[in-house]
């Protein structure tokens, strides 16, 4: 670990001089490329020199408490021994979690589709009860959410289905953790018994692609028009303005309504198949090799129930990492990060032991 650390300690000094170059800062993108990759190596080179300071201060404190004689000062140093041999497997753990593999898709916005499951009425109240919480924790993080395409559900209320996208700093790392089937259980307003009912909704979030990361032919393309069926201008339910693509090898169909200009939505509709086609590619590669990956918590199988909204309780439980509190009006309202974090954590640590048990077994 540490001659690999050391290793990146000179890259990063190396990209340093690099970007005060006159010449690398008249090359836009390879300034831009040497940026982006010291931003990247910046927080694990800043432990690792808070480490290094740590491990030379015990062995400073250790020197003196071998040799000191005055009892005061002895005690002081006894004091900060026992500080610094507490910290520094801490900051050793940290480092181990710095360097584990990164998910380049991690800094990518995300496209988000949720889908109302079992449980009619109720699960469509569902499906808006969900989207309005991502609104929220998009607001909350200073992130943009756009609305791309959806399908009332009538009756009460609520959407039988609705795409939006995310955009902004590290979407795709924090919403990754949604994928997968939310369910709810309360009493619906029409229950005049009081009995509690059991919905579902599956969340699927996609990494946004760029055009770079997947070839589309143009032949490949059946692209149909229609007119809106959602509230808009006078354009848009007069004219053909709402665009669906469908991709031939692969029969996968992506449509958007939400813009006024048929060029917009057929751009917007672009953006969703590249995901969707960028999505499978990743799926693909991950069933391929054989990685560190054991945690299923970020890719996991996007059929598996993974959270459930106990309103009587008011309550959530999210079944992947056994993890339960009792704030489920908080979280509705966009105050994900205590469930975030938790997921975070449990794929770290699933991802050390893994990491772990590779090299010994190596």
């Amino acid at each position: 670990m540490f001659d690999k650390l050391d290793a990146l300690s000179a890259r990063y000094a190396e990209i340093e001089r690099q970007l005060s170059d006159a010449d690398v800062i008249s090359n836009q993108e390879k300034f831009r490329a040497l940026n982006k990759e010291y931003s990247q190596l910046a927080p694990i080179i800043k432990k690792y020199q808070e480490y290094k300071r740590a491990k030379d201060d015990l062995a400073q404190s250790r020197d003196l408490l071998a040799n000191e004689r005055d009892p005061e000062l002895k005690a002081l140093a006894q004091e900060e021994f026992n500080d610094l041999i507490a910290r520094v497997p801490k900051l050793e753990e940290e480092l181990k979690v710095l360097l584990l593999p990164k998910d380049e898709a991690d800094s990518r916005n995300a496209i988000v589709e949720i889908r109302a499951g079992t449980g009619g009425d109720e699960a469509s109240l569902f499906v808006l009860d969900l989207f309005r919480m991502y609104q929220r924790y998009a607001e909350r993080n200073g992130w943009k959410c756009s609305v791309l395409d959806y399908t009332d559900a009538g009756g009460m209320g609520g959407y039988k289905e609705i795409i939006f996208e995310l955009s902004g700093e590290g979407v795709y790392g924090a919403m990754k953790y949604e994928s997968g089937v939310h369910r709810v259980q309360r009493v619906p307003e029409t229950e005049t018994q009081g009995r509690i009912h059991t919905s579902a909704a599956s969340v699927a979030v996609l990494p946004e692609a760029e055009e770079v990361d997947i070839e589309i032919r143009r032949e490949d393309l059946q692209i149909d028009t229609y007119r809106s069926g959602g509230k808009g201008g006078q354009n848009v339910n007069k004219v053909e303005t709402a665009v669906r693509i469908t991709h031939l090898p692969t029969g996968v169909v992506v449509a958007c309504q939400e813009e006024r200009s048929q060029l917009q939505n057929r751009e917007r509709a672009m953006k969703m198949l590249r995901a969707k086609l960028y999505d499978a590619k990743r799926e693909q590669l991950e069933k391929e090799r054989a990685d560190l990956r054991r945690s299923m918590v970020s890719t996991g199988d996007r059929s598996a129930k993974i959270r459930t909204y106990n309103f009587p309780q008011s309550r959530i439980t999210d079944h992947r990492i056994n993890f339960t509190t009792h704030n489920l009006a908080q979280v509705l309202d966009g105050d994900l990060s205590e469930l975030t974090e938790a997921l975070k954590l449990y794929d770290q640590t699933e991802r050390l032991k893994a990491q772990a048990e590779q090299v010994s077994s190596s």
